[in-house]
């Protein structure tokens, strides 16, 4: 079961699902960024970002041990 619900209704914030996923395991921002290999800053632009590239999207899935995929497959089911 995915860690966060989001409104079905609005557009998909992936941005905002890392964030919270990071701070709901318990890790923080400075730990992601030392993971990835990048400085602080660029994660604070991609938690402000609605789309990103998906190979950094499978990365990110990879550290966090959670597949943000699934939010966009449970876009295409809705109606």
């Amino acid at each position: 079961m995915p860690l966060f619900m989001y409104n079905q209704s609005q557009p998909l914030h992936i941005g905002s699902l890392i964030y919270t996923t990071l701070k709901q395991k318990g890790h923080s921002v400075t730990w992601l960024a030392s993971q990835l290999h990048c400085d602080r800053s660029n994660l604070y632009k991609i938690f402000d970002k609605y789309y990103i590239d998906t190979d950094l999207l499978y990365r990110i899935s990879k550290i966090l041990n959670t597949d943000f995929f699934q939010y966009y497959s449970q876009k295409l089911l809705e109606k």
